[in-house]
């Protein structure tokens, strides 16, 4: 007679595949990614129809991050993110503290801008998702040191 002896490693590895696969042995579906969330500040001082450019001032300081969708999380190309924020040049109600550019093929968008500085104690941008094909997202990340150089911010839309 073989004696049949499972280690608490063995039976951890095989309750985690059933966990992992199911019953099945096929992955289990992912649950979805979820939207982001309007952050509370986030569209003080937006500007609706903020231009495209190449630069907001002289830069120095770096506002980038990532599109995607909700659910499947696949990148999204050619969507309009607006900046905006209180910095070396303006304050962020001023009309050249602000401006837009658009994600590239990977859904990644950078913009250059001057160093932010602190507005109410904190240093922190703006940030808006507001064309018509998912629902507006707006932003206010707050940066960790008044001195970092950038700032990152991702986006997850929920189509509209």
């Amino acid at each position: 007679m073989t004696d049949f002896i499972i280690s608490r490693r063995a039976l951890l590895a095989a309750a985690g595949s059933v966990v992992a696969t199911g019953m099945s042995g096929l992955p289990v579906r992912a649950q979805g990614l979820a939207a982001t969330p309007t952050m509370r500040g986030g569209a003080n001082n937006y500007r609706p129809g903020a231009p495209i450019v190449d630069r907001i001032g002289g830069g120095g300081f770096w506002m980038m991050g990532t599109v995607r969708r909700a659910g499947d999380g696949a990148p999204l190309a050619g969507q309009r993110i607006q900046v905006w924020a209180h910095t070396t040049e303006g304050h962020e109600r001023d009309p050249h503290s602000h401006g837009a550019t658009l994600t590239d093929a990977n859904g990644v968008f950078r913009l250059e801008m001057p160093q932010i500085v602190p507005a109410f104690g904190q240093p922190h941008g703006h940030l808006a998702y507001d064309d018509d094909d998912f629902e507006t997202v707006f932003l206010r990340p707050v940066m960790a040191r008044a001195s970092d150089t950038s700032l990152n911010a991702d986006f997850v839309l929920q189509p509209a």
